[in-house]
C-alpha cells in the first residue's frame, strides 16, 4: 500500500469559521434599545439628587458640621451615622471618612417592581488637609 495525499492530506482543513480581514470591524448584532429601565433610573436618580440636596443643606449648618466632624475625628462612627440618620432622608446613606475628606453614598431602595437598586449618588467632599 502506498501513501496517497488525496486521501491523507498533510495539512488538516481549517474549521468553517468566517474569515475577517485585519483592520475591518467584526460585524455585531445588538438587541433593540429599550428605554424603560433607563427612564426608571432617571426618575430614581432625581430622588437621590433631592435627598442629596437635603443632606447638603444640613451639612451647611456650622453647628451640625462641627459636631459631626468632631465625632468623626474621634472615630465615633456610630455617632456620625446617627447624626446622618437624624436628618430624615428617605434613602439609605453610607458614610465613609478619612482625616482629609468624607464620602456619602446615597442609594436607591429595591422595590417589588425593581428588586435591584439602580443608582448611587456619591457626595465626596474635602474637610481637611
Amino acid at each position: 500500500m502506498f501513501y496517497n495525499p488525496y486521501y491523507y492530506p498533510t495539512v488538516h482543513p481549517l474549521p468553517p469559521y468566517p474569515t475577517y480581514l485585519a483592520g475591518y470591524p467584526i460585524p455585531r448584532t445588538y438587541p433593540p434599545v429599550d428605554t424603560k429601565i433607563f427612564a426608571g433610573s432617571v426618575k430614581s436618580f432625581r430622588l437621590l439628587m433631592e435627598q442629596g440636596s437635603i443632606l447638603l443643606d444640613r451639612l451647611g449648618d456650622t453647628g451640625f458640621a462641627k459636631k459631626m466632624m468632631s465625632a468623626a475625628q474621634q472615630g465615633k462612627n456610630t455617632e456620625v451615622d446617627q447624626m446622618i440618620k437624624s436628618i430624615g432622608l428617605k434613602v439609605p446613606v453610607i458614610t465613609k471618612f478619612t482625616p482629609s475628606g468624607v464620602n456619602f453614598n446615597l442609594t436607591t431602595q429595591p422595590t417589588q417592581q425593581h428588586p435591584h437598586n439602580c443608582c448611587t449618588l456619591t457626595v465626596a467632599m474635602k474637610w481637611g488637609e
